[in-house]
């Protein structure tokens, strides 16, 4: 209509991303993982370590957080052999500076719709550049000697002779530290890109994010959902039992180890384990009965509920993450997908899911002392633990999962209005 101004429209203005948003990010997110490790090993004992190197096995923990390299090594002179090993993940660590950088990445990133891909790439790569140095100061800092005490008796007459007292510690290999540390980086961005809500993506991309972004939300939610229910049970535990420090310390560096693992049993998935020697584990004793067994045990819904029948809830838990989530991937997709295609979408993003656990979720460590020949006496100088998943039975479960969650959780979805639906007049 001639004579009629157009409407004015204001924009809040967007924070553009900068050094100091890099700064903070980086910050925080090392902040909190120094945090909950440094927690957790105190709640474990390590602040009562010699030579002060609580501060150097807490650098190590954060090295090990993001995938990098944590060694062992010993030393016992000319006549002795030394053995050791350990590779483990403290997911909890992992997790909680994921979450903090993942949210420091996209803050200067609200209010956009679309960010093209220089952008997105620039302000990554601003994050990554005082990432580098902060893992190169752990991988340095991460180096510690200690004296091993073998007690009294033969060996403690040998090296008293032969002047062969024997040593143990830690180092990390710098440029795998920094190789698997900015992957690290690199994969907590690119996920938090993709699940979400409301990130921009490249103008390219936009398409993608209908069928794609709905799934990775889910499995995102259906992980933390994981880590809470576990985190309600470990609390309910040391309030019953007490053992709080021993509770708390497994809750700060190896919850989701915990509670992903438990995921996939539920679904029916077998992991094979043994534990020998002096290794205490912070885990349920029905884990630690199972495995500490002379040859390799099957880890499973069979063994469990043999030692105790209420490990079925497991199965219970299961189905019911399963379908809350499967609904709510289905409500969230475009009222054009079809139901067929929600269940196919969710089978592959838990097949997924569950060969991420299944890979994050290894643990192998041992340990081993010889003087002379003479090692193991009574079992003490020397162990062994792993625990590892029948890797590809584990994948198509979690796809047989899916698909049956995808389809029954979609149902009750196509009676909610659903975002690009048209409603009567």
């Amino acid at each position: 209509m001639a004579g009629v101004s157009p409407p004015i429209i204001s924009e809040r203005p967007l924070a553009r991303p900068g050094w100091a948003r890099a700064v903070a990010a980086v910050l925080s997110g090392l902040a909190v993982m120094v945090l909950v490790a440094a927690l957790g090993l105190w709640a474990a004992g390590a602040a009562d370590l010699p030579d002060g190197a609580f501060v150097r096995v807490v650098a190590a923990t954060l090295v090990a957080a993001v995938g990098g390299s944590v060694q062992l090594s010993g030393n016992a002179g000319v006549l002795a052999r030394t053995g050791a090993g350990i590779n483990v993940l403290p997911l909890s660590v992992t997790l909680a500076g994921a979450l903090v950088i993942g949210v420091g990445f996209l803050r200067p990133l609200r209010y956009r719709a679309v960010a093209s891909a220089g952008e997105l790439a620039g302000w990554a790569a601003r994050i990554a550049a005082l990432w580098l140095p902060a893992l190169i100061g752990l991988a340095f800092a991460a180096r510690q000697t200690f004296a091993v005490d073998v007690g009294s008796g033969t060996l403690s007459d040998l090296t008293d002779l032969f002047g062969a007292a024997p040593e143990a510690g830690f180092t990390t290999d710098v440029p795998l530290t920094v190789l698997f540390g900015l992957l690290w980086l690199a994969g907590v961005l690119a996920l938090t890109l993709l699940v979400a809500r409301g990130a921009p993506l490249p103008a390219r991309l936009l398409r993608f994010q209908e069928s794609v972004r709905p799934a990775a939300q889910a499995m995102t939610t259906l992980l933390l959902a994981c880590v809470a229910v576990a985190l309600v049970a470990a609390l309910l535990t040391a309030a019953v039992r007490g053992n709080v420090p021993e509770i708390l310390a497994l809750i700060l560096l190896g919850l989701p180890n915990l509670a992903w693992t438990g995921f996939t049993l539920g679904l029916g998935a077998t992991w094979s384990g043994r534990v020998d020697g002096s290794f205490g584990l912070p885990v349920p004793h029905v884990l630690d009965a199972i495995l500490r067994t002379p040859g390799v045990s099957a880890l499973d819904l069979r063994s469990l509920t043999g030692y105790d029948g209420r490990w079925w809830w497991l199965v219970v838990v299961d189905a019911v993450l399963l379908l809350g989530v499967a609904f709510r991937m289905a409500v969230r997709s475009p009222a054009g997908v079809r139901l067929w295609r929600n269940a196919l979408h969710l089978a592959v993003a838990l097949a997924l899911t569950v060969l991420m656990i299944c890979l994050l979720g290894r643990i192998s460590a041992h340990y081993g002392l010889s003087l002379l020949g003479i090692g193991d006496l009574g079992g003490r100088l020397s162990g062994e633990l792993f625990l590892q998943p029948r890797l590809w039975p584990a994948v198509g479960l979690g796809a047989v999962w899916g698909l049956a969650a995808g389809f029954l959780g979609g149902l009750p979805a196509r009676r909610v209005r659903r975002r690009g639906q048209v409603g009567g007049p």
